[in-house]
């Protein structure tokens, strides 16, 4: 009776958490508001067939349950049950794949006066190209990819001349004028997805895929990849940006045509040069790991990168020159930076390709050590925050002064701390060095003894400690920046 009971429980908070439930798809904002009408009498189809097998279920556990001096009816099939089984699948199943199928045949069905808009999906970026003022895109080959030529496309056709390239991860689309959207994959399976528009498709390399779509709704909507294509998936995001016609078409007009692109590429100047660097990282989805306004990521941030010593995981250090980063490029597992995984793949690059992505983070460094004067322990609290990061330090120390498992950082250094047993000491390098390499013998008052066991190098343990310094003096820095400090 209580499996009965608990059958029925499940049907019955099944039915009310999806009537009740606060989690609803935000409105179409395209033409595909058919796609969401297909899911839900998917929906409802799977509903109905749960909540009747449920209720079976729980009518079975009662009628049937065990009973004193009762046999159980041995039947080894019933032709009838069975036929009716088939039937009553066959016509759920059919009911949940007929309206699918009308409305995927809708939606690769693209009206004749629809843009082509090409998007191309690298590891971890986007790009877009647009058709020029001859409405034909160009021929494309992966034979011609190169730096000066992302999209590969053939420089003696005369179609490709004109069309448009967006190097970026920002499109923009113009409302109410139905969009053909043609998929490209440079190196792995993508998926295009932008989930206002329910428009979403596979990208498979060596392929062309294609949907369409008409923007009904102004706005900025996000664009993901929702296939899983490598440690840099989850930032593979950008926006389509859906406007007025009239802003659309003063958009496109800023965008260089493929023509422009090769005139730059071929100009001989340091700015071109950094141009090509800049592409070069766009391209090759360089952005995706490594910042260049000193943000923290899944790699080294180029700005201030280049001149700079670094620690390395074998505990020797590194100047940050020329032969390094095309090292790094070409091998990037031979020397690995403290603090990071080793996940960069190897790339290929001719001599002018890895000069461009140097001049870039030299230009990056210049800029650095130009616009900030940076003390001499910068260096070795910027190690010890990467190395805080990768021991995990700071999911129980906080750096901003909000409460967390342990002690927070913000202003830790040098102030005195109450432990366990009432007495007090001061933080100070002993005292962290102590607490990292025995947690348990100072507990600070308020805090669980949960902390585990940390074997750093002397080195390690010097970059953790300027960075809870620097976490001091910033705190200092700050009160006294105050009125009235």
């Amino acid at each position: 009776m209580a499996m009965a009971i608990i059958l029925i429980l499940i049907v019955v908070a099944s039915v009310l958490f999806n009537a009740l439930a606060p989690w609803h798809a935000a409105p179409a904002a395209s033409n595909w508001g058919s796609i969401d009408t297909t899911l839900f009498i998917t929906l409802i189809i799977c509903g109905i067939f749960f909540i009747a097998i449920t209720v079976f279920m729980a009518v079975a556990v009662m009628r049937y349950r065990h009973k004193v001096g009762a046999k159980a009816a041995y039947q080894p099939e019933n032709k009838k049950l069975e036929l009716w089984l088939i039937i009553i699948t066959s016509v759920g199943i059919a009911a949940m794949l007929a309206p699918g199928l009308v409305v995927y045949s809708d939606f690769v069905r693209v009206p004749k006066n629809a843009y082509e808009l090409e998007v191309v999906a690298q590891q971890w970026q986007w790009s877009f190209r647009f058709a020029g003022k001859d409405g034909k895109l160009g021929r494309s080959n992966i034979k011609f990819v190169d730096s000066a030529n992302p999209f590969g496309l053939d420089p003696k056709d005369p179609a490709g001349q004109d069309d448009v390239l967006i190097m970026n991860n920002e499109v923009h689309l113009p409302l109410n004028h139905p969009v053909k959207v043609l998929l490209r994959a440079k190196d792995v399976v993508h998926d295009f997805y932008v989930p206002q528009m329910r428009g979403k498709m596979d990208m498979v390399p060596g392929m062309v895929s294609y949907f369409w779509f008409t923007p009904t709704k102004p706005g900025n909507y996000e664009t993901i990849c929702a296939e899983y294509c490598g440690v840099g998936h989850y930032n593979m995001r950008g926006h389509m940006i859906v406007e007025e016609q009239d802003a659309f078409d003063q958009w496109l007009s800023r965008q260089p045509s493929f023509a422009q692109t090769l005139a730059t590429a071929a100009k001989p100047s340091r700015d071109s040069v950094l141009e090509k660097g800049r592409q070069l990282a766009e391209n090759l989805g360089c952005s995706a790991c490594h910042s260049q306004d000193g943000n923290a990521s899944l790699g080294p941030g180029w700005k201030g990168l280049y001149g700079r010593t670094e620690q390395l995981v074998d505990g020797t250090s590194v100047l940050v020159d020329e032969a390094y980063v095309k090292e790094s490029i070409l091998d990037p597992k031979a020397k690995l930076v403290q603090g990071y995984p080793p996940v960069m793949v190897t790339y290929t690059l001719n001599e002018d390709e890895l000069g461009a992505l140097v001049a870039l983070i030299k230009s990056l460094g210049a800029e650095s050590s130009a616009s900030e004067a940076s003390g001499p322990g910068d260096d070795l609290a910027a190690q010890g925050q990467r190395l805080a990061q990768s021991l995990g330090c700071l999911a129980c120390h906080s750096v901003d002064g909000s409460k967390g498992i342990g002690p927070s950082w913000q202003g830790l250094y040098g102030k005195t701390e109450t432990l366990a047993d009432d007495t007090k000491i001061k933080v100070d390098e002993g005292y962290i060095k102590e607490s990292v390499l025995n947690p348990s013998a100072k507990i600070v008052k308020g805090y669980a003894p949960v902390m585990p066991v940390f074997a750093p190098s002397d080195k390690e343990l010097d970059a953790l400690i300027a960075f809870i310094k620097s976490k001091a003096n910033a705190d200092a820095d700050a009160s006294k920046a105050q009125p009235g400090k």
